[in-house]
């Protein structure tokens, strides 16, 4: 069976679906005398785009078993495919097409994984549908050909040389750098799209991100984004990571998420999930779909109260979607559009911080309109005798921090994990940013106190961004010890040797006695850190901190 769309026909049937503004950049040169057409060769739905692009997808298991772009095959590696995580076995797969789309419907159980074509696009658009009692969908796996594209970076390596690091996911090349899948050094927040070029960055491949209002975590969590091995390239969409995971799952439809096929340029820009226009979706039959009109937007007038050096991010979460926007940077005005209806928890970011927590509400078709909000929990703002680091909820301006996020502390490039403070001497930068109770435990910070201030208690506080397997740290004073703070919230996953420092920001705080100082103001007063848990590890899986900022407030 062959079915062919024209021009002709795109014109006449298709005005609704590609009319002004639908298309833009390089989609409208390719639309411009395209025909998408489909067949059956009796295993697979081939779809040929009408642009520079044929793929298949069996109608089977749904697998997507061939990409061919401009006559070269670019799908898969060991005779696997691109697939729903690991493949969902048999299911059933059907097709459908109008005037300027084709759509293949994968079932299987209660989830449900769509494949759209677009006339004269070199694009894939995808979708997945889950719920609570579907097959785990944590990711999109797309599966690339070995030695096609070059890839470079954290989280790229070549599979023949490479050595084991840790749990058979994390490799150290001859030189000393360490590599792995983990390694992509992005949040969320921070990327519209992952892939690669080939060398002569004549072909790029490219898997552009879904909103991720689905996925779980927030705009900072950072997930696996792609595979750069010589042996295994992949790249990813994953609505739901489990590693250093602080939220739930989330349900329902998951898409567009796009894999975008070019001339080694980046992918179209109206691909992004913060500037695509999804009307052309609405008639599709997509199975949990909310369009446009059935969506809300909150925008704020401003944020009172901010540290003019820091980014402040605005995040809304609930039990069914996430969003965030970027506050201005003048004003604090902010603007999160194409939200679903419901109440949310509105939080204030500085930096990774929150530092104000409100709730919104958004109406389908609707927009609300917040006053200036004011900020009165920065703990930046609390005098302090002695500061280290900034609060920002992030370990950025200690040692190795940079690094950390894509490569393994045991990398080569990293610093020595030791790092004694002295109070006006030292620098942010040459404390380290992580702590383990098997690596670099008995951190020792100096400092000297007046006699004014030696003669009260003051508190100490500690924040960190990440505990493992329960760390926390246990401090004494000279010759006085404090008690064993609770354990902080975990994920209880791997989390400062994959690439992220957060999972929940805790503050602990230390009510040190006025007999716990030198009462001579030219002594200097010894701090020590030891990371404790009723956990045990090993080295760099040993129980372990990120450090966000520590102070003695005044």
């Amino acid at each position: 069976m062959s079915h062919r769309i024209n021009r002709r026909g795109l014109l006449k049937a298709g005005g609704a679906v590609l009319g002004a503004g639908a298309l833009a950049g390089s989609f409208a040169a390719e639309a411009s005398a395209a025909t998408i057409s489909y067949t059956n060769d009796g295993t697979n739905y081939v779809v040929n785009t009408g642009a520079n692009l044929v793929f298949k997808v069996n109608h089977s298991n749904g697998d997507l078993v061939s990409f061919v772009y401009r006559g070269v095959e670019y799908q898969g590696y060991n005779g696997k495919n691109s697939q729903v995580e690991v493949g969902l076995g048999a299911s059933t797969v059907t097709i459908a097409s109008t005037s300027a789309t084709v759509t293949i419907k994968v079932v299987h159980g209660t989830l449900v994984h769509y494949y759209v074509a677009r006339a004269g696009e070199n694009n894939v658009y995808m979708w997945t549908y889950r719920d609570a009692n579907s097959v785990t969908m944590q990711r999109y796996i797309v599966r690339l050909k070995p030695g096609a594209l070059t890839f470079s970076g954290g989280d790229a390596w070549d599979s023949a040389t490479v050595t084991t690091v840790e749990a058979a996911d994390i490799f150290k090349a001859t030189d000393g750098t360490t590599h792995a899948k983990h390694y992509s050094n992005l949040r969320t927040i921070d990327y519209d799209y992952v892939g690669a070029t080939n060398s002569a960055k004549t072909v790029g491949i490219w898997l552009v991100r879904s909103n991720h209002e689905l996925s779980s975590g927030g705009p900072f969590y950072r997930s696996l984004l792609r595979s750069g091995s010589t042996g295994s390239p992949d790249l990813y969409e994953i609505p739901r990571y489990a590693e250093a995971q602080t939220e739930d799952p989330r349900w329902g439809l998951n898409g567009p998420y796009v894999l975008s096929f070019t001339d080694g340029g980046a992918p179209a820009s109206a691909l992004y999930a913060r500037t695509f226009n999804t009307s052309w979706a609405d008639s599709l039959g997509l199975q949990g779909w909310v369009g446009t009109s059935g969506r809300g937007r909150v925008t704020g007038v401003g944020i009172a109260g901010r540290d003019t050096t820091s980014t402040y991010t605005v995040g809304f979460a609930n039990t069914t979607a996430q969003y965030w926007a970027t506050a201005d940077s003048s004003t604090g005005y902010f603007s999160s559009t194409n939200m679903l209806p419901g109440s949310y928890t509105m939080t204030i970011h500085k930096g990774e911080l929150p530092v104000w927590t409100g709730t919104a509400t958004v109406t389908a078709g609707g927009t609300t309109v917040l006053n200036t909000v004011t900020i009165t929990a920065d703990p930046n703002t609390a005098a302090a005798i002695w500061r280290i680091g900034t609060w920002n909820g992030t370990p950025s301006g200690f040692k190795n921090a940079s690094l950390m996020t894509y490569a393994h502390p045991s990398d080569v490039r990293a610093a020595a994990w030791t790092g004694n403070f002295i109070v006006g001497t030292s620098t942010d930068s040459g404390f380290p940013c992580y702590q383990w109770s098997d690596v670099n435990n008995g951190l020792l910070i100096y400092f000297k106190l007046t006699a004014a201030q030696a003669a009260t208690a003051h508190t100490l506080r500690i924040g960190i961004t990440a505990s493992y397997i329960s760390g926390r740290p246990q401090v004494s004073v000279n010759s006085w010890t404090s008690a064993i703070p609770a354990a902080p919230p975990t994920s209880k996953t791997r989390n400062l040797t994959v690439g992220t420092y957060r999972e929940f920001n805790t503050t602990l705080t230390y009510a040190v006695p006025a007999t716990a100082w030198q009462t001579d103001p030219t002594q200097w007063n010894i701090l020590k850190l030891n990371i404790v848990s009723g956990s045990t590890g090993t080295g760099y899986l040993s129980p372990g901190v990120s450090f966000d900022c520590l102070d003695l407030l005044a």
